[in-house]
């Protein structure tokens, strides 16, 4: 039996020791990739090629003024000012605006040189002929320098940086990508993360069971987790409780992937080959079996060269919650994310426990919740109610009835009903 043998690490040890993987080398990725770029983190600046906005814009349908010829307008004071012209969106137009005049714009048309300012529609009129025989427009709200004016370069401006390296990818930066005329960037690279199942009991989904045979769940679950976390997913099959076996196959897959996940086989039972088969590969360093997190103790990690193997507890409940807990932020920090083992980041809603719930000290718990609107909703400030939903960790169930979790740290004995707490979204 290996020394280390379940010698129990805490969990922010075990996070500190995976933040030691160094992240993922970059790649070019392109806006027309059909993969998308959400998510991915850029890996150096992006440079912008232009001004973004290329000319100052309107971001109204209305008139272009000088902001100080409409100065105290009002609904019974109201401006006057002569319409100069009208401003296409699609070309800038080809005059400048005088003292007391006005020009008609569209949502993204040019500002004339000389405006400064936008005056909505709402808040003018077009009048018949004024004296000169020119249009009139009256103003009947006053503007600032600047209102509904998109300025040249809000967005961008040529030659600086549009986007830090270490920026992780939403909508809006996508966004901004294009605006920029960004056609490929670089990016770190998605982690390729290898799914393995191990167990004699296990069969393919496709299969029928018999008595003692279960249908392999864990490979799909946590080939789920791993694409919401911005991995690739590579399912690999059913290995038996074998030592020759489980080995052969960390040899042979270790190569086409950054992380390899092993479900099951890693408590300390007589069927448990994981650890046994990890110290047959000769640069192979086991720095966990076993972690105070529960569910999930029974977790192994290893260093093969510079990949990290998981040996994930069989029960499926205790699989997704390692995931959870531990997986998802280290497959975000391979792929860039400098915050990635920051829990505070996790989405979360409080709410208020329905019950008492005792816990092991020395220990994190992770207690599973439903969210339910109180019954009366003033004792618990408007906050809807945590309840716990009991199980054992190789059940579903309890996860699919659950919103969330309750973390419940390891110096605790436990939370007392009505006390408030945060429910980790799931």
């Amino acid at each position: 039996m290996p020394r280390n043998f379940f010698v129990v690490l805490p969990v922010a040890e075990v996070a500190r020791r995976l933040a030691a993987f160094a992240p993922l080398p970059s790649e070019t990725a392109s806006l027309t990739d059909p993969r998308g770029l959400e998510g991915r983190v850029l890996a150096a600046d992006v440079i912008a090629g232009d001004d973004v906005p290329l000319t100052s814009r309107s971001g109204m349908d209305g008139y272009a003024v000088q902001a100080a010829d409409v100065f105290g307008a009002s609904e019974g004071n109201p401006v006057y000012l002569a319409l100069t012209g009208r401003i296409a969106v699609d070309r800038p137009a080809d005059f400048s605006l005088e003292p007391g005049r006005c020009a008609a714009i569209v949502t993204g048309g040019t500002l004339p040189d000389g405006a400064d300012a936008v005056v909505m529609m709402e808040h003018s009129a077009e009048l018949a002929d004024g004296q000169n025989g020119e249009p009139l427009v009256e103003i009947r709200r006053p503007v600032a320098p600047g209102m509904h004016v998109l300025r040249r370069g809000d967005d961008a401006r040529e030659g600086r940086p549009a986007l830090r390296s270490g920026v992780l990818l939403r909508p809006q930066e996508i966004g901004l990508l294009a605006a920029c005329g960004a056609r490929g960037v670089s990016v770190r690279a998605r982690p390729r993360v290898g799914i393995l199942s191990t167990g004699d009991e296990v069969i393919p989904v496709s299969a029928d069971p018999r008595p003692g045979q279960v249908r392999d769940v864990n490979s799909h679950a946590l080939a789920a987790i791993c694409r919401e976390a911005g991995a690739e997913p590579r399912l690999l099959g059913i290995v038996p409780d074998d030592l020759e076996a489980i080995a052969v196959a960390l040899r042979e897959h270790l190569a086409d992937v950054d992380v390899l996940l092993l479900s099951g086989g890693s408590s300390v039972g007589a069927r448990d080959f994981t650890v046994a088969a990890l110290e047959r590969l000769p640069d192979a360093e086991i720095f966990c079996h076993g972690v105070a997190l529960s569910p999930g103790k029974p977790l192994i990690l290893a260093r093969v060269g510079q990949k990290c193997v998981w040996g994930l507890p069989g029960q499926v409940a205790s699989a997704q919650v390692v995931m959870f807990v531990l997986g998802t932020p280290f497959l975000r920090h391979l792929a860039g994310r400098s915050d990635a083992f920051d829990q505070n980041l996790w989405p979360a809603r409080r709410a208020v426990l329905s019950r008492n719930m005792a816990s092991k000290q020395g220990r994190e718990d992770y207690l599973r919740v439903r969210l339910e609107a109180p019954a009366d909703p003033e004792p618990t400030g408007g906050l809807p109610l945590a309840v716990p939903v009991p199980g054992l960790s190789g059940l579903l169930r309890t996860l699919l009835d659950a919103q969330g979790l309750v973390r419940i740290d390891a110096d605790l004995e436990g939370l007392e009903q009505g006390s408030v707490v945060d429910v980790l979204l799931l």
